[in-house]
């Protein structure tokens, strides 16, 4: 989505100019992954090519009896032909399906023409533009990167909310948009297992990690809290550190990219809201206190029906799934009621209009989702990837390593393989039956176990072409440069994948030798 401001972007020339040449073109490895990556067709193509590769390889794999056993079931997990006939048929009925029912993209459309109304009534430009002006830069940066990774609180919602916004906040700073887009990509993706609460995805690992720990005798239980102590922690660091990489890296990167229409020739040093904006922000603050309270009467109470029926809890509960349609109405509902008290909704068809103009933005986004879905899903169907996991975690097995080296190879190889099988949850159900039981033989506890995986889990989902978010990055950062390459993009966000990496590795083994605890009642030492 594109967001459009009142306040022009701006990029002086004398800054252009002082700019080091070098720096500009790119240089050293990530200036050859840049040119070699803006060789690349576009995204559309290149996930059509990826899935006739992936045709071929099944055919390939299941004429010599490709197989693995999986190590949580015993069950012998065989590569399927997907030029048989039964796979002709599977696709052609499927096809529809696959597009219909692909989950992220009904999180993308949902979500997106709920912020639609806040931006196009000018209720989101005017928020960021006080918060740009109020807030100091050396705040705000780390505020983006602590949003994003908090955001997996809603599963994926993080990674469509946060890079817009943070774009539109760069721009109201006088930075390049497409700075904001990448930094708080990288922030939601790379950083997607911390959080500074307990999310879905800490209820998901530890629920595969206790079915694994049941049938050890005395292994015991794994807590969705169990890595709590080390998520906060990495939280803070993922801020401080991709407000190093934003500051050094991505910023002056960003200046040589086209400006478009946001070129003027001063930055704004001050603002102040009109009499039309002030009470539409009042309009939208009412609305949205009254709208929270009622989120909160609805999910707070024991009795409440948002909370988990069975347990009473609220992880997991319908609140936390549900988490898409109540950031939807947090977004359309303020958005609304500032538009009418400011006068840029003049009557009740305007939000249908705000609403279809977003979509018309994400229009190549949608094209491109028809062929990613039947990737996605013949991939799975074909059981290569699973195939590859398994083979992996009986790899490093094998290798018989022990301690920080084994560690390193274990996140190390996790993260390749997320670039392959996005799902964490499917990985780790491969890789738990493996490395809980072998690293609890060491002495090493499966929450730790676990909280290796996690390190190296989603490092990789930010410069993974295959990553289900990837193209709506590429959409959103052609509406502000239509010559920025793929190769241009993955470039941009390698830093954070390796400095990141590296961060969290320091910080594990800071963590294994000081023996401090990794969650409620969890060690690393069993």
């Amino acid at each position: 989505m594109k967001f459009k401001t009142n306040i022009e972007y701006t990029m002086k020339n004398e800054n252009i100019k002082s700019f080091d040449d070098k720096l500009q073109k790119g240089s050293g490895i990530l200036g050859w992954i840049e040119k070699m990556g803006n060789k690349l067709p576009h995204p559309f193509w290149m996930f059509l090519w990826i899935t006739i590769i992936v045709l071929i390889v099944s055919g390939i794999a299941a004429f010599f009896g490709v197989e693995a056993t999986d190590p949580g079931t015993g069950q012998v997990v065989k590569a399927q032909n997907l030029l048989s006939g039964d796979g002709l048929r599977r696709f052609v009925e499927e096809m529809v399906t696959n597009f219909a029912h692909f989950a992220p993209l009904g999180l993308v459309l949902v979500m997106l023409m709920g912020v639609s109304v806040a931006e196009k009534s000018g209720m989101l430009t005017v928020m960021m533009r006080n918060l740009a002006f109020s807030v100091p830069r050396k705040i705000v940066l780390p505020v983006i990167f602590i949003i994003g990774a908090c955001g997996n609180i809603g599963s994926d919602a993080g990674v469509v909310i946060v890079p817009p916004i943070a774009a539109l906040i760069f721009m109201q700073m006088g930075l390049h948009p497409i700075a904001g887009l990448v930094a708080g990509y990288a922030g939601a993706t790379a950083g997607f297992t911390a959080n500074l609460l307990i999310a879905g995805t800490d209820v998901l690992m530890a629920g595969i990690s206790t079915d694994v720990t049941s049938r050890i005798p005395g292994a015991g239980e794994v807590s969705a809290t169990a890595n709590w102590y080390f998520m906060i922690v990495s939280t803070v660091f993922l801020a401080i550190v991709g407000t190093f990489i934003v500051t050094k890296y991505t910023i002056p990167q960003t200046k040589r990219f086209s400006s478009g229409s946001f070129n003027v020739n001063e930055t704004p040093k001050e603002h102040s809201l009109t009499p039309a904006e002030k009470i539409g922000l009042k309009h939208a603050g009412i609305s949205a206190i009254a709208y929270i309270a009622l989120i909160v009467l609805l999910a707070a109470p024991s009795w409440a029906p948002l909370r988990n029926q069975e347990t009473g809890g609220l992880v997991p509960s319908p609140f936390l799934r549900g988490l898409v349609p109540i950031l939807f109405f947090m977004f359309a509902i303020p958005g609304y009621f500032y538009g009418k008290a400011a006068g840029t909704i003049k009557k009740a068809d305007d939000v249908v209009t705000f609403m279809g103009d977003g979509m018309k933005d994400l229009s190549g986004y949608i094209v491109l989702m028809l062929v990613v879905a039947q990737f996605i899903n013949l991939f799975s169907w074909s059981r290569l990837d699973t195939i590859m996991a398994i083979n992996g975690a009986n790899f490093l097995e094998s290798t018989g390593l022990t301690g920080p080296l084994m560690f390193i190879l274990y996140m190390s190889l996790i993260a390749f393989i997320n670039i392959f099988m996005g799902s964490g949850s499917a990985k780790w159900a491969i890789f738990a039956p493996v490395f809980i039981p072998m690293l609890l033989q060491l002495g090493y506890s499966p929450a730790f176990v676990q909280l290796m995986y996690r390190v190296g889990d989603p490092i990789t989902n930010c410069i993974s072409p295959l990553y289900v978010y990837f193209p709506l990055l590429i959409g959103w950062i052609r509406q502000y440069d239509k010559k920025v390459g793929i190769g241009t993009v993955i470039s941009l966000l390698i830093p954070y994948s390796v400095i990141l990496y590296i961060m969290w590795l320091i910080l594990v083994f800071v963590w294994y030798w000081l023996n401090l605890p990794i969650g409620v009642g969890e060690r690393i030492f069993i």
